[in-house]
């Protein structure tokens, strides 16, 4: 598929107290379980993050942000910047569950848009969506103009929200996993249950 994955590999993790990406699922690290899942529909995959040392296992090509501690904003400018495709999938790492399927049905939807936005039970998730290289600038000006949510830079793009409805090749119980965030100690007790009786 002629668009590259863009993985953003989180900031603090304050909430759940160490590194989300490399807590362990199934004996896999979740970072891991995200970029295998999508290394079956994407041959180019890109790993943004600020401390490259903690991923060389990885074996994938890694980039930092130009905007060192501005949120997630800064992770998808430095992915697409990076990025030799005009279309990419972009998805944090605190997600077990990716589905490549749905990241690919995204991507097939993404003519004619600067982005395409998955809108679950009334929630945006910018941060499991599809955005085009050309928008690494304006989410530039968006963080020069102190600007930082996710919010401001799709109110500066023409974007496709896609809802439930658009998605019906899926169960509500599919989506909910795919879209599973997992920020507290229990969530990721959540995860490996999920996990184990997949």
């Amino acid at each position: 598929m002629k668009a590259a994955a863009i993985i953003l590999s989180g900031g603090k993790s304050s909430r759940m107290g160490t590194n989300k990406a490399l807590l362990k699922i199934n004996e896999k690290t979740n970072i891991e379980r995200i970029a295998d899942a999508l290394n079956l529909s994407f041959n180019d995959i890109i790993l943004v993050t600020n401390h490259p040392e903690e991923y060389q296992f990885l074996g994938v090509k890694m980039v930092s942000d130009q905007y060192p501690g501005q949120g997630p904003l800064a992770g998808v400018h430095a992915g697409l910047l990076s990025s030799p495709y005009e279309t990419n999938f972009v998805v944090a790492c605190d997600m077990p569950f990716v589905s490549a399927k749905l990241a690919e049905l995204l991507v097939k939807k993404s003519s004619g848009f600067d982005a395409v936005i998955p809108v679950i039970n009334g929630v945006q998730h910018p941060l499991f969506a599809v955005f085009q290289k050309r928008v690494a600038e304006v989410a530039a000006q968006s963080i020069e103009t102190g600007q930082l949510r996710m919010k401001h830079l799709l109110d500066r793009l023409n974007v496709l929200y896609v809802s439930e409805k658009d998605l019906q090749a899926y169960s509500s119980i599919d989506l909910e996993r795919v879209f599973f965030n997992m920020n507290h100690p229990n969530e990721y007790e959540d995860a490996k249950k999920w996990a184990e009786d997949r």
